[in-house]
Order: structure tokens, then sequence, then C-alpha cells
């Protein structure tokens, strides 16, 4: 018994080492933690519980059977963040360069089966440079193993990706279907395919970096959600993102002790700017509506006319769409609608209630946009915000032009409250161009048709273009004054604590992919 008990303390021991000390001292010089450091960051102290630490490969031709590694290259098994449980794998790259095995599959499958089982979250730290060659189709295997998992865990719990390392070929897809991807910047990179063959195939001239590094993927691609400086600020947003999220779709997200008090935030008053062409900052506004300091913005990067980010209202979590005026004047445009979409449905996945700030002027025009699909993509965003049957309320800070106002969580898809303050202005276009249509004759045959152009916009203006014409149709629940925004809120996300909606009975619908 003793023997046993000392060679299990010698393998266990092998296994903490990894793929060698010297390999581990050169990732520290590139600031990256090894797998075990960044697992024991991430989860409480003392909570992490491993399983598989005895696991080897079991290839023996090239050579395999003589390098083995306990582990097999992946930490895996569960712990707390916050008190809270969760599952996590850890790829090691210092065993094999991370590369994923059949027993390195089957150890990620066991704890996403464990994870859906008991319904927690996993989280997965790649550090990969892909299938272990050796293994042939072996390799492949495990690969569709795991991404057969995380499809039938979408939407039952939470499923966080951090890039850590390298991570290309088919390994790619099984963050891409996770909800949420961040990426650790100049140590990071995703992609399909390397520099060395895109040079071989199509003749460009590429790195790593400037094909899929965390820069390239956050403004380009949108493929990750959060960009990291290194390890320590990836795995603490980690943790922070988790602070917003259920634990499953069968529970509601936390919710922080909150007294209602004097909510009047005087700071709203004068955001929105007296001229309706003059651009302000949305952020403003979501500063004075929500709880201090607890705007957690996602895709940041991307996409930037339209806002994104989870935050707390009243002590609830709440997730947060808006346009953003800064940026193309707030239009939507095919990138902005994917991004806004894409969140909506985890909002919605996960029983995390939406609050929509508008101030849209339309769809953006142009052959560019409409050869890249903007009827698909503008038509991705309507369809998931009328699916989503969460607590949905709607506030209309300024433009809520054309199809652009039905799209944004309108009351005719399904929105539960629609505020608008005095400054929205809510019609089929703005004032100028309705009148140089519907006045165009009067306005030509005028003896001065500047003149005649600013009284009938006037006109227009005066009848359209304000939030009372949608107010007496019932469209807009209450026009408010900006100052009180916040206490509406916290009202209305309180009324609608237990909302429920009855689904057709049907298998799935088909979003316009």
């Amino acid at each position: 018994m003793s023997k046993n008990l000392d060679k299990l303390k010698d393998k266990i021991a092998e296994a903490h080492k990894g793929g060698g000390e010297k390999r581990i001292a050169k990732q520290h010089e590139k600031k990256k933690l090894t797998a075990r450091e960044r697992v024991e960051y991430l989860l409480d102290e003392n909570s992490f519980e491993e399983i598989g630490i005895l696991v080897t490969h079991r290839t023996t031709d090239f050579g395999m059977d003589k390098q083995k590694f306990y582990g097999d290259g992946v930490v895996t098994g569960y712990g707390t963040i916050h008190g809270r449980l969760v599952y996590v794998f850890a790829q090691d790259f210092t065993v094999f360069g991370g590369s994923l095995s059949e027993t390195h599959a089957e150890k990620i499958c066991k704890i996403m089966d464990m994870a859906v089982k008991v319904g927690a979250p996993v989280i997965g730290l790649n550090d990969s440079g892909g299938a272990r060659i050796q293994e042939g189709v072996k390799s492949l295997g495990g690969y569709a193993d795991i991404f057969h998992r995380n499809v039938k865990a979408s939407g039952v719990i939470p499923q966080i990706s951090a890039i850590m390392g390298p991570c290309a070929g088919g390994a790619v897809y099984s963050p891409a279907m996770t909800d949420f991807t961040l990426m650790v910047e100049d140590t990071s990179y995703m992609f399909v395919t390397g520099p060395n063959v895109v040079k071989t195939v199509t003749n460009e001239e590429v790195t790593s970096e400037e094909l899929g590094g965390a820069s390239t993927h956050s403004t380009k691609s949108g493929v990750t959600h959060l960009t990291c400086a290194n390890d320590i600020v990836c795995l603490e947003d980690i943790k922070r993102l988790i602070s917003y999220m259920p634990q499953n779709n069968k529970s509601a997200p936390g919710k922080l002790p909150f007294e209602l008090g004097d909510e009047h935030r005087e700071m709203l008053e004068n955001i929105v700017p007296d001229s309706s062409n003059k651009p302000y900052d949305m952020h403003e506004v979501i500063k004075g509506i929500i709880d201090d300091e607890s705007f957690f913005e996602i895709h940041k990067n991307y996409a930037d006319n339209i806002i994104v980010g989870f935050s707390r209202i009243g002590g609830r979590s709440v997730g947060i769409i808006a346009n953003q005026p800064m940026s193309l004047a707030g239009v939507l445009d095919v990138d902005s609608s994917k991004k806004a979409a894409r969140f909506t449905r985890f909002c919605d996945c996960f029983n995390i209630p939406l609050l929509v700030l508008v101030d849209v002027p339309g769809f953006l025009p142009g052959t560019d946009q409409e050869w890249n699909g903007i009827i698909l993509h503008g038509a991705k965003l309507l369809y998931a915000l009328s699916e989503a049957t969460v607590p949905k309320v709607t506030v209309i800070t300024r433009k809520a032009y054309g199809g652009a106002y039905d799209v944004m969580n309108s009351k005719h898809i399904g929105a539960d409250f629609n505020f608008a303050w005095p400054t929205a202005e809510i019609a089929v276009m703005g004032a100028k161009g309705a009148s140089e249509i519907i006045f165009r004759k009067e306005i030509a045959e005028s003896d001065n048709p500047e003149e005649k152009l600013a009284e009938k916009e006037a006109e227009y203006a005066e009848k359209f273009a304000t939030p009372f014409e949608a107010a007496q149709r019932g469209f807009i629940d209450e026009v408010i004054m900006p100052k009180d925004t916040r206490r509406k809120l916290i009202k209305a996300f309180s009324a609608l604590e237990n909302k429920q909606v009855l689904r057709p009975n049907r298998k799935h619908g088909n979003i316009p992919l």
C-alpha cells in the first residue's frame, strides 16, 4: 500500500510539471502563465478538483510510446468562481504543443458532459498547436466530438473560450461556437489556415498576428468579443463576465441587494444636443442609467456604431443594446446588425433582460452594404429581437427613422415597455428629406423654394418628428424626462420580473443566416 502511495505521489508530481521546467520558464519570459497557473488564478483558492490527471495517450506509432506525459496536454476539472460552480479545461502547450489527441479530447468531452448534467458554465483555456498529427483521424474525431457537445450545450449552459496561445485549423471552430471568445494580445492567434498555407495558395505574405491576432479578430472579423493585455487580465475578464450570467438556462442571473432611493439623474438632461445633426456619446446616457461602474462592454472594437454589453440596473443583470451617434451617426449596417443580433440571442438564452437605447437614422445606404447582404443581416437583428421572450424595454433618445425604428425593439415586435424622451423623432425619414418628396411640386412652383422648403420641413417636423404622434397610437407607453429614465427602468424591469411567454410548438425557427 505504501509503495502504491509513493508511486501515486511521483506520478502526480510529474503531471504537475507538464512538458518540462525549461519550456515553462520560456513561457514566463513571454508573460504567459502555465496551464495550471491559469486554472489556479481563475478559480477560487483551493476550489479546483482535477479530473483525469493520470491519463496518457494510447498511440504507439512514430515513437510515441516512448513519450508519455500524465494528463496528456490538458488540465481538466471543476471548481468555483466567486462561490459558483464552473467546469474548466486548460490546454498545456508544454506537452506536444498542446496538440489534441484522442484521450486529450475525451478529457474535455467528459467535463463538458458533466457541466451540462449539473447545469454549470464551462470555460475553455485554449493553447494548442492543433490536432496531433501522429494520431491521424483519431485526433480529428476528437475535435468533432467536442464540436458536437458545443452545439448540444448551446443555450443550456454558458460557454466561454479564452485563446491564450495558438488556435489553428479545426481547433478554431469550438471557440467559434461558444458564447464568448477572449484573446490575449501578442501571444494568441486564430486562423483556419496559417501564413505559410496562405502564401502557397494565394501568394499573400502575412504574419500570424496580421492574419489572426487579437487586434484583427476584435476589429475586422468580430470573431473575438474581448481582447486582453495579458493572461491575468484575460482571466479577470472571465470572472467578471461570469458574474452577469446565470448558471444555466433554467435559472436567473444573480441579483445584488438594492433599495430604491432618489434615482433622478440630472446629468441626462443635457446630453442630447439641440441640433439633431450633432453627435453625442451614448456611453454617457448608459452611465446615467446604470448602477455605478457596472457596465461591461462586449465587442467594443467591432462595429462601434452600436454598443452592446452587460450592466446592472437596480441590482439586476441587464443586457444593453444602444445605437452610437458618435460613429456613422448610429446607423445600422451589416456588422452592427450581426453584433447586436448575437448579443440579443445570448441574453434571451439565459434569461437576461434587454434594454435597447435608440438613436438610429436608418440603415446605411450604398452598394457595399446592399451587395454584402444588409437585407439579410438586418433581418437577423429583427428576428432576434422578435424572438426574444425576456423582458424587453426600449428608450428612444432621439432619432428612430424608417425600418430601423421597427427593428430596434419597437412595440410592434414585442417590446414590453417603450419610453421616449421629448427629443425623440419618430418618422419614416428626416423632416427635410420627407418634405422634399411630399411637397416637391409646391416647392418647385414657389417664388422662394428655399423658404418654402423650410416652411414645409417645420410643418412635417411638428406633425411627425416628435414622440407624441406615436404615443397617441400607443406605440410609445410614456414620454419621459431624461432625468427620470433610471427610475422608470428600475420599476419597469421589476414589474417584468416574472414575465412568461408561451412559445409556438415547433422544432426551431429558421433565422436568416
